[in-house]
């Protein structure tokens, strides 16, 4: 039906191919995601170069001969145009998961962006940073990073942007949930520039892009994160993680298709990405699995629907149910197909890896 075609005005072509890294022979790869709750203190407004920008070799640095053989995809949280952190995926050379999330901090330092980072795309750690060590306590599940340099170098409003970027960069590892953050050596009780309480482990329960729903109030309120879209700088569509602020209610994955469907913020530059006819009835969890039950009364069974859409569906659905995957029905039944011709029948794995653009 002609209706799916004018989901995204002239963009909806390019967004039917939204660039994931997949895993196996499952639809997407294994899961990193995590439960979501509410921040420890928001604020209204709040939400590849391997060598640092000192010129000299961060700890763990290898040459380009040593390493030739890893290379890895890596997700870093940095900057686009509209000032929205977004994940995007780019390959490094790497030995371990520390030397991984020493090459992802340093593709995260302001002015890296030369052949690192796709065009449009900013690193949010500030000019002349350097990363001195960066560890991972399996049994804690904790990456401490040490930073020094310029890492104080920055504005007051960018401090949280910052921790966000840092925390979901690295919450992406392998082992990792949370981050303890170091300055030369010591470990920060605070962020140095605007006092952003440091009291343990951060997680990606601080949340991503936030922002207040209209009628919610901060203090009975729940966060839900959602995947919304955008366009780059060469026109390469992107998903981007918003963290919705939200009134209370018991089940919270519901509570964030229903934002998935209400769409971005007016007078952003990110597009939504459901149809205007879809609404969620249920979402279940049985051991890994999610099991999403969309209703929709001008769907027709074996009818393709936008594949942006149920991407969307199960990268939002994960992150705040913590399921590895996700089985989407509509209308009752499992028999969908996506308009690239992929199956849902079966339930599906989260992204390894989100927005593998072209740098």
């Amino acid at each position: 039906m002609n209706r799916f075609h004018s989901l995204r005005r002239s963009a909806a072509a390019g967004l039917l191919a939204l660039p994931l890294i997949l895993s196996g022979c499952s639809l997407f790869g294994e899961p990193a995601s995590r439960q979501i709750d509410p921040p420890q203190n928001v604020e209204p407004e709040d939400l590849d170069a391997v060598q640092p920008q000192t010129g000299q070799p961060s700890p763990g640095s290898a040459s380009a001969d040593e390493t030739a053989e890893t290379v890895t995809p890596l997700t870093v949280y940095v900057k686009d145009r509209g000032g929205y952190l977004a994940p995007v995926t780019v390959n490094a050379a790497a030995r371990d998961a520390e030397e991984a999330g020493i090459r992802a901090m340093e593709r995260m330092i302001e002015g890296s962006e030369a052949g690192a980072l796709p065009e449009g795309f900013r690193g949010v750690l500030p000019a002349g940073t350097r990363i001195e060590k960066l560890t991972i306590d399996r049994e804690q599940r904790v990456a401490i990073v040490d930073f020094a340099g310029s890492f104080t170098d920055y504005n007051p409003q960018d401090e949280r942007r910052i921790l966000e970027a840092v925390t979901w960069t690295l919450t992406g590892l392998e082992d990792v949930e949370g981050v303890l953050l170091r300055h030369d050596g010591e470990e920060l009780g605070e962020m140095p520039v605007d006092g952003y309480p440091l009291d343990g482990p951060l997680t990606r329960a601080m949340g991503i892009n936030l922002e207040v729903a209209p009628g919610a109030s901060y203090g009975n309120s729940m966060p839900v994160t959602v995947y919304f879209s955008s366009i780059s700088d060469v026109g390469d569509p992107y998903f981007v993680p918003v963290t919705r602020l939200v009134e209370r209610e018991e089940d919270q994955a519901v509570a964030a298709l229903r934002e998935l469907i209400a769409g971005p913020a007016r007078g952003t530059e990110l597009s939504g990405v459901m149809t205007e006819d879809v609404e969620p009835a249920s979402v279940t969890v049985d051991g890994d699995t999610a099991v999403v039950d969309l209703k929709d009364a001008t769907y027709e069974e074996g009818q393709p629907l936008p594949s942006e859409m149920l991407q969307a569906v199960v990268l939002s659905v994960s992150e705040n149910t913590g399921a590895g995957k996700v089985q989407i029905r509509v209308n009752g039944s499992s028999n969908v197909v996506d308009t690239d011709n992929r199956s849902y029948a079966e339930p599906v794995s989260r992204p390894e890896h989100v927005n593998a653009l072209k740098t």
